[in-house]
């Protein structure tokens, strides 16, 4: 019984040593590696396990490179993985510009991948160029009227210029504006809608793909339709505007004018009371001059009869009747 016991023991250690073995040492992808005629070590695999890169994504990589000729080592592949990389893209990369007469080095494609862009993609906009549609870009021409316009911008991959080179937002707003300055300098909208092409003549020629990832190949405007008419409209709000602040400046006018009539009825009303106060007096001073004997009183029955036929007339005077009271003499 101990000696089935130990028997099993010795089996299980057996497996267990073998499956530690096959960790450590990938025989399968060795094998692979001699088959494609690639010289990887069998120590150089370990000491991938030993560092924790995975066999496979860096021997599958190298014998698709090494089919496709190109002069790519273990090294390289390695440091590009422990540096975060994406291995089989870039190798994809390498192959595809390899095949399309490309130059690209190992170091500039590993360099692009590990800036964050996909390289394989830009090695096939190198080839195959790629169209940005530009959103719905609104301008507006001289004599006021709005123009909708939307481009298509047919771009390659600048592979010198992928590190550090601005991306297609970049380029989106660059023509957006190259448009709105275009239509902008244009005298009238019908000048734009008969002759489009010269708004992709004046955007090209401001070499707008300076400083970015792609080469602007072509624009091309898609669709022009137009909108409001914004010179009328600010006209019409202009008016508006005028309108009432002429309306406030005649109230304020009107105001100042009743405010005025106001103080002219206060200030007859003022000359009234002092005539009416002017006349009271009177009385008085004839009284007074009588008394210190200055009037006589004949000088007064005089004053009374001249003051009679001035009432006299100005009663005829009021109802146009010129003739005289029985009994009155008329004065002449």
């Amino acid at each position: 019984m101990e000696a089935i016991i130990g028997s099993g023991f010795i089996v299980v250690i057996v497996i267990v040593a073998i499956m530690l073995f096959l960790h450590f040492v990938p025989i399968g992808l060795w094998i692979s590696a001699l088959a494609s005629n690639v010289h990887v070590g069998i120590f150089t695999l370990v000491g991938m396990r030993m560092r924790r890169v995975p066999p496979q994504k860096i021997v599958l990589p190298l014998i698709k490179a090494n089919k496709a000729g190109l002069n790519v080592n273990v090294n390289q592949l390695e440091a590009h993985y422990l540096a975060g990389g994406n291995v089989d893209k870039v190798v994809d990369a390498l192959i595809a510009a390899h095949r399309a007469q490309i130059p690209l080095p190992f170091e500039r494609s590993a360099a692009i991948d590990l800036a964050g862009r996909d390289v394989l993609e830009a090695v096939q906009m190198s080839v195959n160029p790629k169209v940005i549609e530009t959103p719905v870009v609104s301008a507006v021409a001289r004599n006021g009227i709005e123009l909708k316009i939307k481009a298509r911008v047919t771009v390659r991959a600048n592979i010198d210029r992928l590190v550090g080179g601005a991306g297609e937002p970049t380029i989106i707003a660059r023509v957006g504006e190259g448009i709105v300055t275009s239509v902008g300098s244009s005298e009238a909208h019908t000048d734009v809608l008969a002759n489009p092409d010269d708004i992709s003549k004046t955007v090209l020629g401001k070499g707008l793909d300076a400083g970015t990832a792609f080469e602007i190949l072509s624009i091309d405007i898609a669709d022009v339709d137009v909108g409001r008419n914004i010179g009328a409209e600010l006209q019409t709000d202009q008016a508006e505007a005028d309108k009432r602040i002429a309306q406030a400046k005649a109230e304020e006018r009107r105001a100042m004018a009743v405010a005025k009539e106001q103080e002219m009825k206060a200030y007859t009303q003022e000359m009234e009371a002092r005539v009416v106060e002017a006349q009271a007096e009177v009385p008085h001073a004839l009284a007074t001059a009588l008394r210190d004997g200055k009037l006589g009183v004949m000088d007064y029955y005089n004053l009374n009869n001249i003051n009679a036929d001035t009432q006299m007339r100005e009663a005829i005077s009021r109802t146009g009747d010129s003739t005289v009271p029985q009994g009155q003499v008329p004065i002449k």
